[in-house]
């Protein structure tokens, strides 16, 4: 189910950006945008949780909505801290294929969802 894919997938990138945080914390001694990131990606999984226990099919989509939110967000942070040297080009790219992916699905499931609204939820 695509659903659990994307769970597991947003599970696996908020672990990632856990790490980017303690990393940029003990290592580079930031601590500004390292809380805006952890919040941000960690945030995206978390409302595709709620979302799997929405009251309605509009919540359930409200919910995606608000991760695939969380998805631009992080990925502004992502660039700024590779932009501002905090990471390399490298980790720069595997967190934003991450990212990006999280984003594509969510945009495919949202829009599913929406050309399915009037079936049962």
């Amino acid at each position: 189910m695509k659903e659990n894919l994307l769970i597991d997938k947003s599970i696996v990138f908020a672990s990632r950006i856990v790490k980017l945080h303690q990393h940029l914390i003990k290592n580079e001694k930031e601590t500004i945008i390292s809380k805006q990131i952890v919040r941000s990606g960690t945030s995206i999984g978390a409302n595709i949780n709620k979302a799997n226990y929405g009251q309605s099919k509009a919540d359930f989509i409200s919910k995606m909505h608000i991760a695939l939110k969380e998805t631009a967000e992080t990925e502004y942070w992502i660039k700024l801290l590779q932009m501002s040297e905090y990471i390399d080009n490298k980790m720069s790219e595997s967190l934003l294929s991450d990212c990006l992916e999280l984003k594509r699905i969510l945009i495919a499931l949202i829009n599913t969802a929406k050309e399915n609204k009037n079936e049962k939820y």
